[in-house]
């Protein structure tokens, strides 16, 4: 009878059973007649016992020299064995080496961070990292799993735009067939276009800002998550951003615990979030912030570290609302109560992981409209197409964009967002 090929994370399933498993030589020690072998195959690692009793002299000698990341398969029995992670080990009956591996530069020892980015395609196998982009892809299932429970329809937005949503000093420019284009800020124009076809629409996918930024919140290619929905208003989707962000916590709280285990991570704060997020208003942000000691005038943004300091004050993410009309973009829809500030939100992450979601309620006026574009001197040309959604059939209309990096940072609690990528891109790297 056929040996079942097995992975890792279905070991347990097959106690006392002769099984196969393929993977590479996370690690190794030997002693006497045992070699310990740590075997990894992208879903766990486990420890195989190769008793020289139990192979071949050719197979026990061949387990002694193989190397780390040597591409294995190993035939064995399934032991429990509760002091492992795994909660079973492996008894090696049989072992093949698919490919030999040349001398490892990511060894066990501890390596800085400069030295693991330049190795960031190898770095991917060790036990960290991997569980960060578990956790990642997490975040993006629960993601997905939301919108289609909320009935939204997945819309994909261009990666080449023929003009800035962000603002126009942090487009990366390319040559089109002899015109300009620019890799996109956001899907967020697209998006408010597929709102008037679906009615609630989503975009998930890679977005890029040309900032000249070394800080630990900046990449220069990250991903959003951004919806966007017909006849909605602010609070409808303050509302919307309320419940995927407290449906994403209790996913990876449910389904990521060993990962979160592994990175060590605190989870009494996120256990500690509950609906409903409080809400403040800009207004009342700056007082706080000033009254933390910060140096913050009203018109200004807000920093880092006024986030963090604001954020402070909550055990839940927060909502700040009603920013300054003239720090944000064009596309904000003005208060009607007070037309020094727009009709616009961030949810801020507690513990000092700053701003995760940015959106708001879209202009739906044309004539405003194109005043906006005219005062932040953008060419009309470029935007008739956006201009047409409110020339046929305007609604109000509202979304958001969340950086899932960020994201990902705070429920890892990682400070720093270039582990959340697998390949990250910053000011001062482009390879791997």
């Amino acid at each position: 009878m056929a040996i079942k090929l097995v992975t890792i994370d279905e070991i347990a399933d097959f106690d006392g059973q002769l099984v196969k498993l393929r993977g590479w030589l996370y690690n190794k020690r030997s002693s006497g007649k045992l070699h310990f072998l740590q075997v990894r195959d992208g879903t766990g690692i486990i420890q195989c016992v190769v008793f020289n009793g139990d192979v071949s002299f050719e197979e026990f000698q061949l387990a002694g020299r193989i190397t780390q990341e040597a591409a294995i398969v190993v035939h064995g029995k399934v032991k429990r064995d509760d002091r492992s992670s795994a909660g079973f080990e492996l008894a090696v009956t049989t072992i093949e080496v698919i490919n030999e591996s040349a001398p490892y530069p990511i060894s066990p020892k501890e390596h800085g961070v400069a030295f693991l980015m330049e190795n960031r395609h190898l770095w991917l196998r060790s036990s960290r990292p991997h569980a960060v982009l578990k956790i990642r892809n997490c975040v993006i299932e629960s993601c997905r799993e939301f919108m289609a429970n909320e009935k939204f329809t997945l819309v994909d937005a261009p990666i080449l735009t023929p003009a800035a949503c962000e603002g126009t000093t942090t487009l990366f420019e390319t040559d089109y067939f002899g015109e300009t284009a620019y890799l996109t800020q956001s899907g967020q124009l697209y998006m408010e276009a597929a709102a008037m076809a679906f009615g609630k629409v989503y975009c998930l996918g890679p977005t890029f800002r040309a900032e000249k930024s070394k800080t630990r919140r900046h990449l220069t290619e990250f991903w959003m998550m951004e919806p966007e929905m017909a006849y909605y208003d602010l609070d409808a989707t303050i509302n919307v951003a309320e419940d995927l962000v407290y449906y994403i916590v209790q996913s990876v709280l449910q389904r990521s615990k060993s990962e979160l285990e592994l990175l060590e991570r605190d989870i009494a704060p996120l256990e500690a979030i509950a609906k409903p997020f409080p809400q403040i208003s800009y207004n009342q942000a700056v007082v706080n912030i000033k009254n933390k000691g910060n140096d913050i005038e009203w018109g200004a943004d807000l920093g880092a570290d006024d986030e963090t300091v604001l954020s402070e004050e909550f055990s839940s993410p927060v909502f700040v609302h009603r920013y300054p009309k003239e720090i944000k973009a064009f596309y904000m829809k003005g208060d009607p109560e007070n037309d020094k500030v727009s009709l616009c939100v961030d949810m801020l992450a507690p513990e000092g992981y700053g701003e995760i979601i940015g959106g708001g309620q879209r202009e739906d006026d044309l004539n405003v409209l194109e005043e906006r574009i005219a005062e932040h001197k953008l060419p009309k040309e470029a935007f008739e197409w956006y201009l047409d959604l409110r020339r046929y059939g305007s609604v109000p209309h509202s979304g958001f964009g969340m950086g899932i990096e960020r994201v990902v940072g705070w429920l890892c609690g990682i400070r720093h967002v270039r582990e959340t990528i697998p390949f990250p891109r910053t000011l001062q790297r482009l390879y791997p």
